[in-house]
């Protein structure tokens, strides 16, 4: 199951539109991960009629109309993976800890907020994606998401994909 993964996409405040590359990904894609921060409905509305499934939650920066259709947390069996997507984990700091505590049933958690990549494995909990954000680098060298494969109750092929600046 191929999945593709993005967070925190900020439309039309950070960019008028998804990058075209990872536009190219969606008909690649079994599974779309959103994790939060969407800003308009607009992009939700094209990921899903451009997509075979979409699997995502609200952020901080949306609005009631995508609290209205969205989760605060959202929970999908993926190629025999238990995961679950919210948008914000607290500090990086005691991240493991905490969501390792918050989510124990979990294989695999992604989230958002920071805009910044991370991959880390929480002792005894989850492993922990946050994709980055593919419109808003923040403090990051690049515009980031993920895709990846789940297979068999594995993740494998995971990679983070660094976008070129914008014109």
């Amino acid at each position: 199951m191929r999945l593709l993964m993005m967070s925190d996409t900020h439309l039309p405040k950070r960019a008028k539109a998804l990058p075209a590359p990872l536009l190219d990904e969606l008909p690649h894609a079994d599974v779309v991960i959103h994790a939060g921060d969407w800003v308009d409905t607009d992009t939700l509305d094209l990921l899903e009629s451009r997509s075979r499934r979409v699997v995502g939650v609200y952020g901080n920066n949306d609005g009631p109309d995508l609290r209205a259709r969205l989760p605060e947390v959202a929970f999908a069996e993926l190629g025999g993976l238990r995961f679950g997507v919210v948008h914000e984990t607290g500090p990086a700091q005691g991240r493991e800890a905490r969501c390792a505590a918050r989510f124990p049933d979990l294989d695999v958690l992604v989230f958002g907020h920071s805009h910044i990549p991370w991959d880390t494995t929480a002792p005894g909990g989850p492993r922990l994606l946050n994709p980055g954000s593919p419109t808003d680098r923040r403090r990051q060298p690049h515009c980031t998401y993920l895709t990846a494969t789940a297979v068999d109750g594995r993740l494998i092929d995971l990679v983070l994909h660094r976008l070129p600046p914008r014109r």
